[in-house]
Parts: structure tokens; sequence; C-alpha cells
């Protein structure tokens, strides 16, 4: 099993996204700056669909807890914890799409293949 798995990061590390950067180094950048991120890789990004849902999970995850942290009274209540599930979910995006791993993120993720698979 481990050895299935680092065989398919090796595939993916030697496969060139349309940046030019191996595939899973292009998702694991897609959530460097949040939604950000994910746009730039969802606009500069043609062909790797791994890269193209990495990024718009990206930027459906982040800019959901965005949305929520701004929301007045509540958001600014719950503002301390949404930043500290940011961040553990951006530790645990990027370690993961760096990987090699479609990881997806309940309700999000499904979502974000959907939408990578009209585009």
């Amino acid at each position: 099993m481990i050895k299935k798995e680092r065989e398919e990061v090796r595939k993916l590390a030697q496969t060139k996204s349309g940046t030019g950067l191996p595939s899973n180094t292009a998702a694991a950048l897609t959530y460097l700056l949040g939604w950000v991120t994910g746009i730039v890789f969802l606009l500069i990004e043609k062909e790797d669909k791994f890269v193209r849902f990495h990024a718009m999970q990206s930027v459906v995850a982040f800019g959901l807890l965005t949305v929520l942290s701004l929301v007045p009274v509540v958001g600014w209540v719950l503002s301390p914890f949404l930043m500290v599930v940011g961040f553990i979910l951006w530790l645990v995006l990027i370690f993961k799409a760096y990987q090699g791993q479609e990881f997806m993120l309940p309700v999000i993720g499904p979502w974000a293949k959907k939408q990578v698979a009209k585009l």
C-alpha cells in the first residue's frame, strides 16, 4: 500500500501542470494564500484536473471561512475559533495535496469536483 502511494506521488511529481510546476507542488500552492491563490490557479491552470480540483476546493473552503468571520457579531465571536480551524485545515490540505492525494472535505470536496468537471 505504501509502495503504491509513493509511486503515485512520483508520477504526480514528474507530471508537469500548465504552470510548469509538478502537479503535486502546484496543487499544494493552491492553498498557500487561501482563496486568493485558489483563484489564481483556476485562472492559469487549464488542463490539470488534479490542480484545478484543489484550487476550487481552496476557493470554496477558505472563502467560506472568510465570509463567516466577517458576519457581524456572530463572526466576530467565532473568529478566534475559525482562525484555529482555518490554520489546521490549511496545513492538512497543503500536506495532502503535496502527497498527491485528492483529499475531499465533506460537502465542499464533492461540490468542487463537480464544478471542475463543468469548467
